[in-house]
């Protein structure tokens, strides 16, 4: 399973085209006047303002090449404050062989770059077309234990098969290729950030055709699309 695109929202669309595609220079798919879409390696990523409640925020990832975190971090430090946690301004994850970087945008998303050393490798020196696909999209629903075993009946399983969790995040996708959606339920913290995990809308689909969505009643389906 690879996730294809994720469309997010938000009330600040202007400075957040800004932000990816003249800051960051990602590169714009489409646009309109509450809209805009871009190219995140082989998905992407799109935001809307149509029709926005209250001031939502996520958390995703992006997977890099294995070889470039240091030129990446290096990068995204000329253009973004990196977040800290700790101290620390990147993360060493051992037990999947991953470092990682966050950083928030004008929304207040968290957002990270990561390097696991089962993803392909690039070429020095790092740029934004260097970026590979979404890694993760967190995905926070009111029930975990309901949506996640509405999930693994779709075939989207936990990572490692674990007991699905109300109180930790559940990793669910593909472990080889490194592609998440992580499933939890609000009031978690997301790490490198002081936000709190909370339900906000928000459309997700993936290679394998399915379409996993929140409204604006916070209501979760899943289902196939044709696109």
């Amino acid at each position: 399973m690879e996730i294809t695109s994720v469309l997010l929202h938000t009330t600040n669309i202007k400075d957040m085209r800004e932000f990816y595609v003249e800051k960051l220079g990602f590169p714009l798919v489409n646009e309109d006047e509450h809209s805009f879409r871009i190219a995140t390696g082989s998905s992407e990523l799109g935001f809307t303002s149509d029709g926005v409640e209250g001031n939502p925020y996520y958390h995703f990832a992006f997977n890099i090449p294995s070889n470039v975190f240091h030129e990446a971090k290096s990068w995204a430090s000329e253009r973004v404050e990196l977040s800290k946690e700790d101290g620390d301004d990147e993360a060493h994850f051992s037990f999947m062989r991953a470092d990682a970087l966050y950083f928030s945008d004008p929304s207040g998303n968290i957002v990270e770059f990561i390097a696991r050393k089962t993803s392909e490798e690039g070429v020095n020196p790092f740029s934004i077309h260097d970026i590979i696909n979404i890694s993760e999209i967190g995905l926070t629903v009111k029930d975990a234990i309901s949506v996640g075993n509405e999930m693994i009946a779709n075939g989207i399983y936990e990572r490692f098969n674990k007991p699905l969790s109300s109180t930790s995040l559940n990793f669910m996708g593909d472990k080889d290729k490194g592609i998440f959606i992580i499933l939890n339920q609000p009031g978690r913290r997301w790490i490198f950030s002081d936000k709190l995990s909370a339900v906000y809308p928000i459309e997700i689909k993936t290679s394998d055709h399915h379409r996993i969505s929140i409204n604006s009643k916070g209501q979760f389906e899943i289902g196939k699309h044709t696109n």
